[in-house]
């Protein structure tokens, strides 16, 4: 190694142009991007307690929220208006209670299968009767949970023994989904298993279930918004947060914020006519073929927007080498679509599309993927990986910096997208930092260039408001969104902003 080169930290912009390094920065001195969010209609779904107690919490978040420690790494929360310049009611546009003891019953069930379904039912279903009956239409719902569905609704949770209710019947999870396309003649064995169709995921499930109704949701655990008032059996706060309160206004107001369809920020630097596009792979549990596997697309443009597109389901997993890859139709028919909606958003074609992935892109994808974008259009396939092969250690009280570059090629380099941060005075973490591999071995394009593009990406996450991630925007999400694509029966969906999957 002979040069490391320090990229600097790019900026976001803000309300009236303006632009700084951290996002709350930019909301507490210029407010918002976007400025037509005219309030933020929230419905709310939960127990009267877990409805209460949000009430209360977004009652606190109109004036400033302090916590102790560093305010420069973590800044005070000026309150939802003064940052966002809207307002946030604390009562909902719509409210919908569930039966507590009917949630408990559930969450108690045996079947795991069950279990999950019956807790989701719980929280779909009025809302989607609202949808159908309230001329009401709220920008986003916020579904309050106990902590215990946090811990009893998930792949591998199970209920303690001594509170388990027996489920009367229960199917196999392979028998249970076979029925979807062989269903018996006994309407009630059909009924049950609807139950297996779906990821026991209370998180996945609900966003599955709700993806086709073009619904926002925003799911919050009562501990994160009444840490005080959830208590373990020794009467102590199940979860002490006393310390991230402003964490925590600052990242649910921005998500509400962002879900109710406003633009929190943009990036400030970013080239024209660029499109950034992140594939994502998740195995299709539910097929019963280890090669099968669910492909999508995360698109971002230049102006911070985001769309996912659905791609095929296929034998694009190999067990043998461990990786994903489409064939040269499903890659070609990935980028139509991103390059079809780029156009449509902004009227023509992107002059470069850089797509992201985890692994290098073979032949047959590569053929695709320069087969579907428009003529002009440049594009380049980079991979992207966090590696711990490579690490630089520094005999000083602070570790490397975030943004240094070491370009050990001129197609590859490492870049540390956390270490020591200058605006924060302090690292955000607790080991030594890795870097990230960036790779570009398809099409050409400046090293330089795209590991300025990839840090600038690590600050597009609107579900949080933190300074930046540690990987770009482009994959920060794959998994997550893989696993919503794969949490139910497989079905087709138009393009969907990117709000719906997180």
């Amino acid at each position: 190694m002979t040069e490391l080169e320090y990229l600097a930290e790019p900026l976001l912009e803000f309300g009236m142009g303006q632009r700084v390094e951290d996002p709350r920065d930019g909301l507490t001195l210029f407010g918002p991007l976007d400025t037509q969010v005219y309030g933020v209609r929230a419905a709310a779904i939960g127990t009267p307690t877990s409805l209460e107690r949000l009430e209360r919490w977004i009652a606190s978040i109109q004036g400033p929220v302090l916590a102790p420690g560093n305010p420069v790494a973590r800044p005070p929360f000026p309150g939802f208006e003064a940052a966002l310049r809207t307002k946030w009611e604390p009562t909902p546009a719509l409210r919908r209670e569930i039966p507590a003891d009917a949630l408990n019953r559930a969450l108690r069930l045996d079947d795991r299968h069950q279990r999950v379904h019956q807790a989701a039912d719980l929280f779909v279903e009025p809302l989607l009767e609202s949808l159908r009956q309230e001329e009401t239409r709220p920008d986003v719902w916020v579904l309050v949970v106990p902590d215990m569905l946090y811990q009893v609704c998930r792949p591998h949770s199970t209920v303690e023994k001594s509170l388990r209710i027996p489920v009367e019947r229960r199917l196999s999870p392979r028998y249970g989904r076979s029925l979807r396309n062989a269903p018996t003649l006994f309407e009630d064995i059909n009924a049950l298993a609807e139950a297996y169709e779906f990821e026991p995921h209370f998180h996945n499930q609900v966003k599955a279930r709700l993806i086709g109704h073009g619904v926002a949701v925003q799911i919050v655990r009562e501990s994160t918004i009444a840490y005080a008032e959830v208590l373990n059996a020794a009467g102590q706060p199940l979860r002490d947060l006393h310390l991230v309160v402003t964490d925590i206004a600052w990242n649910l107001a921005t998500a509400v914020y962002y879900k109710a369809g406003g633009r929190p920020w943009k990036l400030g630097t970013v080239r024209d006519g660029v499109c950034y596009l992140g594939l994502v792979f998740k195995k299709d549990e539910q097929s019963g073929d280890a090669r099968h596997a669910c492909c999508a697309a995360q698109m971002f443009l230049d102006s911070g927007d985001g769309v996912v597109f659905r791609g095929a389901v296929g034998p694009w997993y190999s067990p043998e080498q461990r990786s994903f890859h489409l064939d040269a139709r499903a890659a070609r028919d990935v980028v139509a679509m991103a390059t079809t909606a780029y156009q449509k958003a902004t009227g023509r074609p992107p002059r470069e599309l850089f797509i992201h992935g985890r692994t290098r892109f073979d032949d047959e994808e590569w053929k695709g993927f320069s087969g579907a974008v428009p003529q002009g259009t440049n594009v380049v396939g980079v991979r992207i990986q966090r590696t711990g092969s490579f690490r630089l250690f520094r005999q000083k009280k602070h570790p490397v910096l975030r943004g240094l570059m070491y370009a050990e090629t001129p197609h590859t380099a490492y870049l540390w997208t956390s270490g020591y941060t200058p605006r924060l005075k302090t690292y955000p973490g607790r080991e030594v930092p890795k870097p990230l591999l960036v790779d570009v071995h398809r099409g050409e394009a400046d090293i330089k260039v795209v590991c300025q593009d990839v840090l600038a990406l690590t600050k597009l996450n609107y579900n949080s408001c933190r300074f930046a991630d540690g990987i770009p925007v482009t994959l920060r999400f794959a998994d997550a969104i893989g696993e919503i694509l794969t949490a139910g029966p497989t079905t087709e969906q138009p393009p969907l902003p990117f709000k719906f999957y997180i």
